[in-house]
């Protein structure tokens, strides 16, 4: 395996704790507290340079079935990160919408499909 994949991997794992870290803090407390926001954030980052390493480590473009899966999830993922700020900015700590709530569980739902469905076609040599 190619040392930039292995970073990736590594990295994405660390968006995997950071997301799980926000999103399960928002869920229990239905307030984007800093902590959710700040881990939120964090998982981006990882996130986005995770995404960038397997594109350029892979060698098959960005275009694959794991491409797409891996861009729609962290697009989503982003889109979380952006609502959960807005709200965190207008509301301060009130309680999230359901919809937000929601929302939430939704985004980082597919993220994990993604991330599983990822490792699954890289080991069975089809991602």
């Amino acid at each position: 395996m190619k040392p930039i994949i292995i970073v990736a991997v590594t990295i994405v794992n660390l968006a995997l704790i950071s997301y799980t870290i926000g999103i399960v803090s928002e869920q229990r407390s239905r307030r984007v507290t800093a902590k959710a926001l700040h881990f939120l954030r964090i998982g981006v980052v990882f996130d986005i340079v995770a995404t960038v390493c397997m594109v350029i480590g892979s060698g098959s473009g960005p275009f694959t079935l794991h491409g797409l899966l891996g861009f729609s999830s962290l697009t989503a993922m982003v889109v979380e990160t952006g609502l959960a700020w807005r709200h965190r900015s207008r509301s301060g700590d009130e309680l999230v919408p359901s919809w937000l709530h929601r929302y939430s569980r939704v985004a980082y739902g597919w993220w994990l499909v993604a991330y599983v469905t990822g490792a699954y076609l890289v080991m069975s040599g089809r991602g």
